[in-house]
């Protein structure tokens, strides 16, 4: 979670020991997280992997405000929906839940999640857009949008959108433009991939909606991280051997629910995956990477999007306006690591990487085992299963330097709530910053980095992340973000 001092929130910034204390430029790390608002449409039994999607969202249900989760159509299912699959999950949910409270407060009761399933209407994109259109789910939907929170409402469309479409038609006809635009400024769409025809309607009919989406062919799309099979790395967790072992077998009710691999595993998830708390994910901030992946705000060309690769059938546009979509990331491989850095192994050649996968499945170890504890924690006390660390700084998590100063990043005030030992690893995430200049990091496995600013020609911003990770079974991985800003020398 970011931890925002009184002066920065003021609009100053705390300089690293050995700087003065200087004003910030114009980007600043964000205010803390909170809970974030949630309405999920899904085209529940077009495919297992939104069964697989629910299951997971279902063990992360004390860490959003479930508003919605809605049966809809897409390309893959155009005449049917299937709210009655959706209960059946949250039934078994509500069976492990009263377990799950002993790890971690704010489960919900079942009976209320039940409350917020709703249906559209079982017709495919536009053809379920307009007059006399409206649905049980596009109402509550509607609901949600006019609520009176100030929070951003997320809605990650996990099959077609045209539930959204109808919602944002209906509020269009019967809201004055100025209450409008203050109900879609709160609003945030993850979209993934276009799975209907009503995704470009929206972007064009509303220019300014924030909106999250790969359009275009499937294989260009940055989701197909979660469970891509890359040459190179260790792609066991997103197997159905491993799947059986930590998710399905052994695990209650919820886990025994969970289908196997058919297509691909989970492509709905990284729609949530990016507004979890976990330190690294800022969602307002597509551009700065977590879980859910990295996007640039951009408009993307028509060539880029792949529009003759597989999406089902959908008609390809090119976009009128800038969306947040696919970013890349460069990755190097290295072999793995024992804690003496004097004794690694050297002999495997270092492999890179880079993409719009990359963004999402860099992080892939890491959410794989906290799904797999999370589902432990259905089942077990909390003595026998395992919790994620609590990474804390040691000072703020924005930083204002001058070049050739000290750079002094520690996170040695961490804990772990089941005494676990901790390891460190502090990494420039060169692609979230404005310098692309790498600063050398001396050693691994040090909770205390002291780095050198390099020179700079103009002010430029800079990410570090700890990555803080127990020795727990399954290990698990929470983060810090710090913004370090470096100014030129006077």
């Amino acid at each position: 979670m970011l931890k925002l001092t009184l002066a920065f929130l003021l609009g100053g910034a705390t300089c690293a020991a050995g700087g003065l204390a200087l004003a910030a430029p114009a980007e600043r790390a964000v205010a803390p997280e909170s809970r974030q608002r949630l309405f999920v449409l899904t085209d529940m039994e077009a495919d297992p992997d939104d069964a697989q999607s629910l299951v997971r969202l279902l063990l992360y249900a004390n860490q959003f405000d479930i508003e919605g989760i809605v049966a809809t159509t897409s390309v893959h299912l155009k005449d049917a929906v299937h709210p009655e699959s959706i209960r059946t999950l949250i039934r078994r949910y509500g069976q492990v839940q009263p377990n799950l409270l002993k790890h971690e407060p704010g489960f919900p009761a079942a009976d209320r999640l039940l409350a917020k399933v709703s249906q559209a209407l079982p017709v495919y994109g536009m053809a379920g857009v307009g007059d006399g259109k409206d649905s049980p789910g596009s109402d509550l939907l509607v609901r949600a949008i006019k609520a009176d929170d100030r929070r951003p409402l997320w809605v990650t469309a996990w099959g077609g959108t045209n539930t959204l479409a109808q919602a944002l038609y209906r509020l269009k006809q019967t809201t004055p433009a100025t209450q409008l635009d203050k109900a879609l400024g709160r609003l945030r769409v993850h979209a993934i991939s276009d799975q209907d025809d009503s995704g470009a309607w929206i972007r064009k009919t509303f220019p300014s909606l924030f909106y999250v989406v790969s359009p275009g062919g499937y294989g260009n799309a940055t989701w197909l991280g979660i469970s891509a099979v890359v040459d190179g790395i260790d792609n066991t967790n997103v197997g159905n051997a491993w799947i059986a072992a930590n998710i399905q077998q052994g695990h209650g009710p919820l886990g025994a629910a969970y289908p196997d691999v058919a297509w691909g595993m989970e492509g709905d998830t990284p729609s949530f995956l990016g507004l979890l708390p976990n330190g690294l994910n800022v969602p307002d901030r597509p551009d700065w990477g977590g879980w859910g992946g990295r996007y640039t705000l951009r408009t993307p060309g028509l060539d880029e999007i792949d529009p003759k690769g597989f999406n089902g059938g959908v008609p390809v546009e090119a976009e009128t306006r800038p969306i947040w979509t696919n970013a890349s990331d460069t990755m190097t491989s290295r072999p793995r690591m024992e804690y003496n850095r004097f004794h690694r192994d050297d002999k495997a050649a270092p492999k890179e990487f880079s993409g719009p996968k990359v963004t999402l499945w860099r992080w892939r170890d890491d959410f794989q085992n906290d799904f797999a504890a999370r589902m432990r924690w259905t089942t077990r006390s909390y003595a026998q299963a395992n919790h994620p660390p609590r990474p804390a700084l040691g000072h703020a998590n924005q930083l204002t330097v001058q070049a050739g100063a000290a750079i002094r990043l520690d996170a040695s005030a961490s804990t772990d709530p089941d005494g676990d030992s901790l390891s460190y690893h502090w990494f420039q995430y060169g692609e979230a910053g404005t310098l692309k200049t790498s600063i050398p990091i001396a050693a691994d496995n040090l909770a205390r980095q002291t780095l050198t600013a390099p020179e700079v020609g103009k002010p430029e911003t800079v990410h570090f992340i700890v990555r803080v990770t127990d020795k727990g079974t399954p290990a698990l991985t929470r983060y810090q973000r710090v913004v370090v800003n470096i100014v030129p020398k006077n």
